[in-house]
């Protein structure tokens, strides 16, 4: 049942359409324009750096405050918080991307999921993943790109650097999977893009 508890409210926290409230409260609404997505990026192409940085402020916040949330409530009845971490990083990533608010339609969860990283594994390994993103997106200025060879670098990073301590690493290794996998499948658009040479580099119209 608590893991239920934390399943729900991790959800709702993570379903908060952070971009859209942030262009609706400058009369913008963020799916009528751009690739019509509600992340940071699309802000901050539409809206300018001060937006889209607020964006991805607050969509990386609630990922890594949902964690520490999650892991707290299972401390609390004493169970694993480690369990209680993961359960509310999924919940919270996909409450991002597929938001009950604006009909299940979220935003990519890169942002959210960089919070989740943050608050669940070892600073190294959150370092491995951020470098990918830089050195991919300082090379090629593809966001997409940077993205998902990030997630990619993910379950390696983890499966190398993190401890292999019984349960609580397999359930990391395969939380980390998860994030992989679904980081790809949200860029399924992007990548197709990727491959036929039309995904705009970042900084073009």
């Amino acid at each position: 049942m608590i893991w239920l508890l934390i399943a729900i409210v991790s959800y709702f926290i993570g379903s908060i359409p952070s971009g859209y409230i942030v262009a609706r409260s400058q009369g913008v609404d963020i799916r009528q324009h751009g690739s019509r997505n509600i992340g940071a990026t699309n802000v901050l192409r539409v809206m300018g750096k001060k937006w889209g940085y607020l964006v991805f402020l607050c969509d990386f916040s609630k990922g890594f405050l949902t964690v520490k949330l999650g892991a707290l409530i299972a401390a609390h009845f004493s169970l694993s918080p480690v369990v209680g971490g993961v359960i509310a990083a999924m919940a919270c990533i996909l409450g991002h991307n597929y938001t009950i608010w604006l009909g299940f339609k979220g935003g990519k969860g890169i942002a959210t999921s960089g919070g989740v990283i943050l608050a669940s594994f070892p600073i190294i390994v959150v370092c491995c993943f951020a470098l990918a993103w830089v050195v991919v997106f300082y090379i090629g200025k593809y966001v997409s790109l940077a993205s998902i060879c990030a997630a990619l670098v993910l379950p390696i990073a983890v499966f190398l650097i993190v401890a292999k301590t019984g349960a609580e690493f397999w359930l990391l290794f395969g939380f980390s999977v998860a994030i992989c996998a679904l980081a790809i499948w949200r860029h399924q658009s992007n990548i197709v893009r990727l491959l036929n040479g039309t995904e705009s580099r970042f900084g073009k119209k």
